[in-house]
């Protein structure tokens, strides 16, 4: 009977022990966000994680396809998409904590071409050209530089004459690999994307404002975070003067 006892003991310290230590190890946020932040988001994660000792991990990908996963119930504790309407619809469907949302970035849209292209495309209207035989694009269904890259054309009126030359991708970052390996003729991304790889791709035209919505960065605490404090920590710090230095060497311009 004692021994029955000690066992019952020890069971259950070593279960409050376990318990103690996945709670210690639990201390970690996760955060969604648009693939366009990725570099610069590893830096500002690693600068939370040295200011509150909390682990930050990062679920990178198309904005639609990440509101996806929120709406389908895996465990986010923040989103930051790279456009509002994702945003929107996250607000929408109830997804996200109230007055948590804030425009923290924006970004330019740009036409690239692999670095040693001999096309001579420099302009939009370029595409039209019977030698531009592929256009990588991301899916605008799920990918909102792809929605940004359809503004673009119908702006210059040449969405129906190129559609076909399309190779849709599943997020921006995809259209950056296609162009800088040289398997399509060009590509649309956002400015951030091709300074990052500046050796391997060419920028030959800028997307001028008014011909696409504006390209605006929001975030939030996705509702049912199981770590409030910590995401809205991350947030503060994003929005912080410390935080913009980091998008702003990424070539990020301020929330609008």
């Amino acid at each position: 009977m004692k021994k029955t006892k000690i066992a019952y003991l020890l069971i259950v310290l070593l279960c409050a022990g376990l318990s103690s230590f996945a709670f210690a190890d639990s201390k970690e946020i996760t955060v969604s966000a648009a693939i366009s932040l990725k570099n610069a988001f590893e830096e500002i994660g690693k600068l939370y994680e040295s200011k509150t000792k909390t682990a930050c991990v990062f679920n990178f990908g198309a904005s639609g396809d990440l509101l996806k996963q929120i709406a389908g119930g895996a465990p986010v504790d923040i989103f930051a998409s790279a456009a509002k309407k994702d945003m929107d619809e996250a607000d929408s469907q109830g997804l996200t904590v109230a007055d948590t949302r804030a425009d923290f970035a924006s970004n330019s849209v740009v036409l690239v071409i692999p670095a040693d292209a001999k096309t001579g495309l420099n302009s939009f209207e370029g595409l039209n050209f019977a030698g531009i035989k592929k256009i990588a694009v991301g899916n605008p269904k799920s990918v909102p530089a792809g929605r940004y890259a359809e503004d673009v054309f119908n702006f210059y009126n040449i969405l129906a004459s190129i559609k076909d030359k399309f190779i849709y991708t599943e997020n921006v970052r995809q259209v950056l690999d296609y162009v800088a390996r040289a398997e399509v003729d060009a590509g649309v991304v956002y400015a951030t994307d091709a300074a990052a790889r500046s050796k391997e791709v060419k920028v030959v035209a800028a997307a001028p404002e008014p011909s696409h919505k504006p390209v605006v960065y929001p975030i939030a605490v996705v509702k049912g975070s199981k770590n409030e404090a910590g995401a809205k920590a991350f947030i503060d710090l994003v929005l912080s003067d410390e935080g913009r230095a980091v998008l702003q060497k990424y070539g990020f311009k301020s929330g609008k």
